[in-house]
């Protein structure tokens, strides 16, 4: 069945960390309602390869490298979109992830003088690049770009990208799971406090999807499922990795206002289950 598409011909909307599996499926899609997309990224090239991609497809695209961690790089960046597109009203703020830095080896500390990184092992400056990353990296470009909606006029929104493990944090990666639930508490702070402006503001919580940056993570070398694909399944009702095209019917509900105009404040998981499965 085909995808029915809202009609966005007129919304300016900035991706962050368009360069990226999940945030470049998302800016296909929003390319789909006819809205031009600014894609953001610190690599260039990613977020160039994307929207020659979106181009090709009869979409409306410009790529623009940006670190999202750099107010000065936010504002030359949002001077450039101004000067090609115009005001921004949709803002999806997906730069994040997380980093070997801030990952204990194992689930449950061992004293044993192994060589395993512990969580007494970890240091603070990849703490903080973790954390930075996806909570600073999501506060940033709402403080550039959500002054272009402060008008009141128009579909104005903005989507953040928490995560699965905002509800149930996730063994080995205590950085990221903290700042993902930071990032949900933080969506429900600003949907309150742009209220007034006509400003929504709502979050996606992907589960556990299946693309080629996670793929280590479920697979071995020889294609063997690891251990952890497997508690993963086994915790999941759906019994299934998602795709990226898993989460476009609730990115396209979120951002239209015939659809979801009085939805603001939440934070959708979209897990197949696994935050609402105990275990028993």
């Amino acid at each position: 069945m085909s995808k029915t598409y809202p009609d966005f011909e007129g919304s300016v909307a900035v991706v962050t960390g368009a360069g990226g599996i999940l945030c470049s499926e998302f800016s296909k899609t929003i390319a789909q309602t006819k809205a031009k997309v600014a894609l953001l990224d610190v690599n260039y090239d990613a977020v160039k390869q994307v929207a020659d991609e979106i181009s090709a497809q009869g979409g409306t695209a410009l790529a623009v490298q940006c670190d999202v961690l750099n107010p000065e790089s936010l504002k030359t960046a949002h001077q450039n979109i101004l000067e090609k597109f115009g005001t921004c009203n949709i803002l999806l703020n997906g730069a994040g992830g997380n980093n070997k830095r801030a990952t204990t080896t194992s689930e449950h500390y061992v004293c044993d003088g192994t060589n395993e990184v512990s969580f007494f092992d970890l240091k603070k400056e990849g703490i903080e690049f973790v954390f930075g990353l996806n909570f600073m990296g999501t506060l940033l470009p709402v403080q550039e770009f959500a002054r272009d909606m402060l008008t009141g006029k128009g579909n104005n929104t903005i989507i953040n990208i928490s995560s699965m493990n905002a509800f149930r944090p996730l063994t080995k990666i205590p950085a990221y799971s903290a700042a993902k639930a930071a990032i949900s508490n933080f969506t429900q702070w600003l949907a309150v406090y742009l209220a007034d402006q006509g400003i929504r503001v709502n979050a996606l919580a992907p589960g556990f999807f299946s693309t080629k940056q996670t793929r280590p993570l479920f697979y071995k070398p020889d294609g063997t499922c690891t251990e952890r694909y497997k508690k993963i399944i086994s915790h999941t009702p759906m019994h299934r990795l998602g795709v990226p095209q898993d989460l476009d019917g609730t990115l396209l509900w979120l951002l239209d206002p015939d659809a979801s105009g009085f939805v603001t404040g939440v934070v959708v998981p979209i897990d197949g289950g696994f935050s609402a499965y105990s275990g028993v």
